[in-house]
């Protein structure tokens, strides 16, 4: 979705990145998402139209990190639909996982603390791919974090 001058009139608009980073982070974890997935950096502006749940980021530039062995890229514009535990219409962001781009339009999260949450990440062709949401928690650069995600890789669970 094209973010416009009168979505931006009816939106909490931000500006620079360490707010938008920190007002992104407080709404992933409003509607029940980790926020570690908020890998991005160089963000110029965030908003969101609370009423409809309409989210966008503008980066700087089209930016690429790696998780694992998938290449996550995010084009300058990511946009969105949030609601709890759950991301979805979004645009701009793409995975790739073997040798194939995926463009992917929803994240959700499902299962509890106790039994163990999955996050899902689906493509627009249906294809999906989930992982423990502990994989996603921020902070995980330390030795122990990169130990635990190599333990916690065979969760990783491709459908069709």
């Amino acid at each position: 979705m094209l973010v416009t001058e009168e979505l931006k009139a009816k939106a909490e608009v931000y500006y620079g990145d360490q707010v938008c980073r920190e007002k992104f982070s407080l709404l992933l974890a409003e509607i029940g998402l980790p926020d570690g997935l908020l890998t991005m950096d160089d963000i110029e502006e965030c908003g969101y139209i609370k009423e409809i749940g309409f989210v966008w980021l503008k980066l700087q530039k089209k930016k690429e990190y790696r998780f694992d062995n998938i290449l996550v890229c995010y084009d300058p514009i990511v946009t969105a639909y949030v609601e709890p535990k759950k991301i979805k219409n979004l645009t701009g962001v793409k995975a790739r996982d073997f040798l194939l781009w995926f463009t992917l339009s929803e994240i959700y999260v499902k299962g509890t603390p106790e039994t163990g949450s999955v996050i899902t990440f689906k493509s627009i062709v249906g294809l999906s791919m989930s992982f423990p949401v502990s994989l996603f928690k921020a902070g995980k650069e330390t030795k122990a974090g990169e130990e635990e995600a190599k333990e916690e890789k065979w969760w990783r669970v491709i459908k069709l």
